[in-house]
């Protein structure tokens, strides 16, 4: 009785790590992106009633 061709496990499993850490990877910097922007807003915000009181 024959067998079917192997399946290509290795290369699979390869692939799918390389996905993760790409998954992973736009995460982060996804992250990054929303703590800078966090920062800058609350910069911006504490500037803004700075400025307000001072010319109060």
């Amino acid at each position: 009785m024959a067998k079917g061709p192997e399946k290509n496990t290795k290369n699979k499993a390869l692939h799918t790590k390389l996905l993760n850490r790409k998954k992973t990877k736009l995460q982060e910097e996804k992250k990054e992106k929303a703590m800078r922007l966090k920062a800058l807003v609350t910069k911006m915000n504490q500037k803004k009633r700075s400025d307000e009181s001072d010319v109060s």
